[in-house]
């Protein structure tokens, strides 16, 4: 056996090994103790990254269609998901707040704002809320690697304070839906600070330093939540984008063990609740 299919063989016993051992983990620990398991994992990720295994992201990256040609689809189709969001717009009551999703993977200061979602998909479709919208759903359906879909519904003069996401395997796209006045008095961003020194010292005042994006109607930002990032609402009317968390790029050995890590917490109880608690009427 040469040398090189020892370490590919090496390599997928690690991943394996690695994948049981999470897939025991989180049916077996508690919240704290599956956070320390998922930093653990994203550890993996951010060293493989400073080591160049794969490139880091810049605050927010606008070509991505080379990379992520899947995305093109949700744009080019973007007049017929507006009309679908502007009629689910009309009755917003229905939809579900975000701290009413439940468990530990919604959790934190983000919901203290009034911001709602019709959640198309969380690790597996959700199809009840797909009938409500079923053209937006049939085009997320074609997308390969994505996730959680759902459209991300900020009212006025709401803000997301400065916090940090919750897992380096994704990246997340943004399609800006309804942006009031289409951004022209830059009333709608999200603000990140993309620098690592910064990130290491996990210090929330440091958004200050930070870069802004302005959401623009049937325009789509890709960048790395994990980065320190708050968004706000400042007009006077509701905004609205369509939210990815994407499977993002990296060498073969890493994306293995990613896609695993994947497929055991989505099918954890705690994302169970959260697909079970964004039934619209559910």
């Amino acid at each position: 056996m040469g040398a090189e299919m020892t370490l590919v063989l090496s390599l997928l016993l690690g991943i394996a090994l690695i994948g049981v051992a999470v897939f025991v983990a989180l049916r077996l620990m508690d919240s704290q103790q599956k956070t320390a398991i998922k930093d653990a994992i994203n550890g993996v990720f951010e060293s493989a990254e400073t080591r160049g295994a794969f490139p880091r992201q810049p605050a927010f990256q606008s070509d991505y269609l080379a990379t992520y040609p899947q995305f093109r689809v949700i744009e080019e189709n973007y007049s017929t998901i507006r009309a679908e969001c502007e009629a689910l717009m009309k009755d917003r009551s229905r939809l579900v707040r975000m701290d009413d999703l439940g468990g530990s993977y919604t959790a934190g200061d983000t919901h203290v704002a009034d911001w709602t979602t019709l959640m198309f998909k969380s690790g597996s479709f959700i199809e009840e809320n797909c009938r409500l919208a079923p053209r937006t759903a049939d085009l997320i359906r074609q997308l390969p690697g994505v996730y959680t879909a759902f459209f991300s519904v900020l009212e006025p003069h709401q803000k997301l304070p400065p916090h940090f996401g919750y897992y380096k395997g994704f990246l997340r796209y943004h399609m800006g839906v309804m942006i009031p006045s289409n951004n022209q008095d830059r009333s709608c961003w999200v603000r990140i600070n993309a620098d690592r020194s910064d990130n290491e010292r996990r210090d929330r005042s440091l958004i200050e330093k930070g870069e802004r994006y302005f959401w623009k109607e049937g325009e789509g930002v890709v960048f790395d939540d994990t980065f320190l990032h708050e968004a706000a609402n400042e007009s006077d009317d509701v905004r609205v984008v369509l939210w990815f968390d994407f499977r993002r790029k990296m060498p073969w050995y890493l994306d293995a063990f990613n896609r695993f890590c994947l497929f055991v917490v989505h099918r954890e109880g705690s994302v169970r609740r959260i697909r079970k608690n964004a039934i619209i009427g559910g």
